[in-house]
């Protein structure tokens, strides 16, 4: 377990850098993990994507899969990966603030 400061906040992080807590996303989280994504600006694209992953981990305490996410989103995975250059799971999933996916999301 590590901890990230950012803005003053602390984050407990796993070994990936994915939130160990749930409950300690906030908006600064966002702005943290953007720029190690590469990504310059959350756009109403990012934040809808972030959105849907946040709502739908907090009804199933997982994350969802691609299809799903893109199906509900609306977004085709390229879209998502032009989004989110590391992919919905490492890059949207962090940025959303959910555990590290075990599985094809």
């Amino acid at each position: 377990m590590a901890i990230v400061e950012f803005k003053g906040k602390k984050f407990e992080v796993d070994e990936d850098g994915f939130l160990l807590k749930f409950e300690d996303w906030n908006p600064d989280w966002v702005e943290y993990v953007k720029e190690s994504e590469g990504i310059s600006v959350i756009s109403e694209s990012h934040q809808k994507v972030i959105d849907f992953l946040q709502d739908y981990y907090k009804k199933n305490g997982i994350a969802p899969m691609v299809r799903i996410l893109s199906k509900v989103t609306g977004y085709k995975l390229k879209e998502i990966y032009e989004l989110f250059p590391s992919g919905p799971g490492k890059g949207a999933c962090k940025m959303a603030g959910l555990p590290k996916p075990t599985g094809c999301v």
